[in-house]
Parts: structure tokens; C-alpha cells; sequence
């Protein structure tokens, strides 16, 4: 199997645990530490689908050989393939703003729960906050995201 089709299955069985963590165990444990993990895998189905049409694009030599880090990926995607395919911005923007959350958790000193959503704070105490809302809503980008890119490599094979 080509790397493009097993990052792509990685981004489906991400997305499908995201999915089942923020409609199913979430409302049962009502944890909103359980929002991180959902944000967590959801950001994992985002970037394996991308690196997906990446390495299918590359497969092809429409695009140079590029290393294997988010920031170079996201902006090859956005130069050479965001247009090409007609991939919307904000599901583009959506993959940057579960990235930005992550690493703002990552380097947070302060962070905790409040009510139902999770709260984020940096060093001078802006807060990001992650609800299931907002996760919602992204999970409905990534699965318009993943279907288009899957299209593509499926259709174009």
C-alpha cells in the first residue's frame, strides 16, 4: 500500500475516534480534560489527510520532495494544493487554530477546567478555551476535509 493511502486511513480512524470521544464519552463523563484529547486527535486526522495528499502529490512529481514537518507541509499544501483542489479556507484555518491550541498547551503554565470547557493560559494569561462547540464544529471541517482529500486520491488514481 502507498504511504499516501495509509496516512489517509491514520487520518479516517483518527477522525472517527474524535468523533466517538466528543459525542459519545464526553456527554457520559462530562471531563472537560476529555476535550484535549479529542482537539489532540482530531489535529492527527487534519495533518496525516494533508501529508496524505502531500506524499500522493509527490507519488505524482507535481511537487518537490519536502521534510517531514507541520509547518513545511502546511505551507506546500497551501501554495501548490489548496488551489488546485478547491480546499476551503477555513477548514485550512481550522487545522492551524487545533495546532495553535495544542501548543499553547504545551507551554502553558496555567491550565485547567471551568464549567464545561477547558481553559488554556500563556505566560501573560491569554486564555485559549477548548469546548465541545467549537470541537463540533471542527469535526465537521475535517470530515468535509478528509472526504475531499480521500476523493482526490481515490479518483485520480
Amino acid at each position: 500500500m502507498e504511504k499516501f493511502n495509509e496516512l489517509m486511513e491514520s487520518a479516517k480512524k483518527k477522525l472517527n475516534f474524535a468523533d466517538h470521544l466528543l459525542s459519545m464519552a464526553y456527554p457520559l463523563v462530562k471531563d472537560p480534560k476529555l476535550l484535549l484529547s479529542v482537539a489532540e486527535n482530531l489535529f492527527m486526522a487534519f495533518s496525516y489527510s494533508m501529508a496524505s495528499l502531500l506524499y500522493y502529490e509527490r507519488h505524482f512529481k507535481r511537487i518537490p520532495p519536502f521534510q517531514d514537518n507541520f509547518e513545511i507541509k502546511l505551507n506546500l499544501f497551501k501554495s501548490e494544493c489548496a488551489a488546485r483542489y478547491g480546499i476551503e479556507d477555513e477548514q485550512i484555518k481550522a487545522m492551524q487554530e487545533l495546532k495553535e491550541i495544542l501548543v499553547a498547551h504545551k507551554k502553558s503554565p496555567i491550565e485547567f477546567p471551568r464549567k464545561e470547557s477547558f481553559m488554556i493560559f500563556n505566560e501573560s494569561y491569554e486564555a485559549k478555551t477548548l469546548t465541545q462547540d467549537l470541537l463540533k464544529g471542527h469535526i465537521k471541517k475535517a470530515k468535509l476535509f478528509i472526504k475531499r482529500l480521500s476523493t482526490i486520491i481515490r479518483t485520480e488514481n
